[in-house]
């Protein structure tokens, strides 16, 4: 069901406004612009995948703020919400939704739930090597190439390029997985659509980051692994996916990922601890508007992922107490 509630709320939020936003940022989004009354020190811990982007998100408000000090920690989405509820993070990056426990661990100490910053999209993306043809694989292949469970229906297990329908030498080559940790909100988004619920197989590759599985299937050329869309190079490739068997397949563009076309669609998120009863201080609210404003989606297309529209920007700001352009 997260699946299907991302997938459709994405596709819902910026679809009409996706043809102006494909090759970049929204227009209607505003510069932003210093304020003054802005110190202090930030800390953020959480999402691997989020940590380019934090990083310069942090360069370019302390562009703005050079007397801020920030600190980014990126080891997966589960270390991201222990560090909000004990207060050693002030933003808490996350590439997929707090599960009901962690904002029920967070709601029991604080007496209300975490907010939240939908600060970009990204289409999870399969890579295999360069040189791989494969032309399309379907949610169900990809279930039965990296999951003993098979609930997406498949009938056989999928070992090798052959299985999918590759010829020549590839024919009896096994196929080489790559994935991530269990600590990553990738390995869990990937495991909760792709996976169908399902468990990996034992020979999935686990790695350390985001970066590390795209290495991994750059120098490979039988392997096959999964990223964020903002992680390829020029020795690997993106296949496109289809949401069912014998359905259309999709490259993991803007359009696909806003439409909802491409299957594995997602926002990334940075959670903030907002007492609703309070205003955010000047240093956290000021960052999060950098986020939302011309330069901080800039930042988003910059580092390969997809920006979010202006409407959608002020009604998050909104909800979080802050107005568009400057001053809180």
């Amino acid at each position: 069901m997260k699946h299907v509630f991302g997938v459709v709320a994405l596709a819902a939020t910026v679809a009409l406004t996706a043809p102006a936003m494909a090759q970049g940022v929204d227009p209607k989004l505003p510069a932003y612009k210093s304020v003054s009354g802005v110190s202090g020190n930030l800390k953020s811990i959480g999402s691997d995948t989020l940590n380019n982007l934090m990083t310069l998100w942090s360069e370019g408000f302390r562009a703005a703020y050079p007397s801020v000090q920030i600190e980014i920690e990126g080891k997966g989405s589960g270390t991201a919400p222990p560090a909000l509820i004990a207060g050693t993070a002030q933003f808490a990056p996350m590439s997929r939704p707090m599960k009901a426990a962690e904002i029920d661990e967070f709601k029991k100490k604080y007496g209300y739930e975490p907010a939240v910053v939908r600060s970009a999209v990204d289409a999870l993306a399969v890579y295999v090597h360069k040189d791989n043809p494969i032309k399309c694989l379907s949610l169900q292949q990809i279930d039965a190439i990296f999951s003993k469970t098979r609930k997406g229906g498949g009938t056989k297990d999928l070992a090798t390029w052959g299985d999918v329908g590759l010829t020549g030498e590839w024919a009896s080559r096994p196929i080489s997985l790559y994935g991530r940790n269990s600590a990553s909100g990738t390995y869990g988004y990937y495991k909760e659509v792709a996976l169908f619920n399902g468990d990996y197989k034992d020979t999935v590759k686990e790695q350390p980051g985001s970066s590390a599985v795209v290495q991994g299937v750059a120098s490979d050329k039988f392997g096959v692994g999964y990223s964020g869309v903002g992680y390829k190079t020029a020795d690997v490739r993106f296949v496109p996916l289809s949401a069912k068997d014998g359905g259309t397949c999709f490259e993991p563009t803007a359009e696909n990922a806003y439409s909802g076309d491409f299957p594995i669609s997602r926002f990334l998120y940075v959670y903030v601890n907002k007492d609703p009863n309070k205003a955010l201080d000047p240093v956290r609210g000021e960052f999060i508007k950098y986020v939302y404003s011309k330069q901080g989606q800039e930042v988003v297309v910059k580092d390969g992922y997809f920006p979010v529209t202006a409407d959608f920007a002020a009604d998050d700001l909104k909800k979080l107490g802050l107005s568009a352009g400057t001053g809180s």
